[in-house]
């Protein structure tokens, strides 16, 4: 019987190396020793297009995940990024509406259990009242759209002064009132914005109930002469004291799961810094009193 008392630590699939196939990618992950891969459905055509894969190549994943076992319990989808749900533009409504659809329906095929969406009302436009209204209108259709299927929709704190800390979306919990509405906080885009207190943040995410999962990643912070940094940045060498952090999840009790998030699938070796990452953080979690 597996134990259900362990530490989950999943891996970004953007960590691994690009070009391969899932099936090996699979085995990839249970290699480096993690226990879940989180899939992306990002902006491009061709992530996008996993939306529409078929029953056999669902089934193919599945058979793989099953003989590993890893699994694939939550999804990145920021497709958003390109065709947001707060857009002037109708019709890019109208298509960030139909991918939330297909993102909600994929999970389920895929026995996805958390989509997390991106803490924007625009990204490549300019935000106002009404692209926000525009954001609040869809989402909470969105959330009914999910509710159905037994799939929460969880929102990412973001690099993005939209919803860039628990307190900001706790603004749309309270509006849409469902239990299929979550945050899925970032530790490094909580810490860079100097605005925010993290552990309190986390604090309040956790005693409101409203955590689905943790990215960790490290960040540079935002300064007055700086727009930070949120991508790329070497563990250890940014803002996040992450021994602190591991020390104030500990005390709330935090059981849920954590995802490294890094962009090295086509660094010269993946696999190792992977396998090095997963490490380093183990041994911050063992700094903090964490495990």
């Amino acid at each position: 019987m597996k134990n259900l008392n362990k530490l989950n630590l999943g891996i970004y699939e953007k960590a691994l190396p690009k070009d391969i196939d899932w099936v090996e990618r699979i085995k990839l992950v249970k290699e480096c020793g993690y226990d879940f891969v989180e899939i992306s459905i990002d902006e491009t055509d061709e992530r996008l297009a996993r939306l529409d894969w078929t029953d056999d190549e669902i089934n193919r994943i599945h058979k793989a995940l099953i003989d590993t076992e890893v699994r694939i319990p939550s999804m990145c989808f920021s497709g958003h990024r390109r065709f947001p749900m707060g857009s002037m533009d109708e019709k890019t409504r109208e298509k960030a509406m139909e991918l939330m659809q297909k993102a909600i329906i994929f999970a389920d095929k895929m026995g996805i259990r958390t989509i997390q969406m991106a803490g924007y009302d625009v990204y490549y436009e300019e935000g106002s009242e009404q692209t926000k209204k525009y954001f609040t209108e869809n989402l909470k259709k969105a959330v009914e759209w999910a509710s159905s299927y037994n799939v929460t929709l969880s929102i990412e704190i973001m690099d993005h002064p939209f919803i860039n800390s628990i307190t900001k979306y706790m603004e749309y919990a309270d509006i849409i009132k469902s239990p299929w509405l979550k945050v899925y906080p970032d530790v490094g885009n909580l810490t860079a914005w100097p605005e925010n207190d993290t552990l309190k943040e986390l604090e309040l995410g956790i005693k409101n109930g409203e955590i689905t999962g943790i990215h960790l990643k490290d960040t540079l912070a935002v300064t007055d002469t700086f727009e930070g940094k949120f991508k790329e940045v070497p563990f250890g060498e940014g803002c996040v004291d992450f021994p602190k952090v591991f020390k104030k999840l500990k005390e709330l009790n935090y059981k849920g799961p954590f995802l490294i998030e890094m962009w090295t699938e086509k660094s010269d070796n993946p696999i190792e810094e992977v396998k090095k990452a997963k490490q380093w953080m183990l041994d911050k979690m063992k700094e903090g009193g964490f495990i």
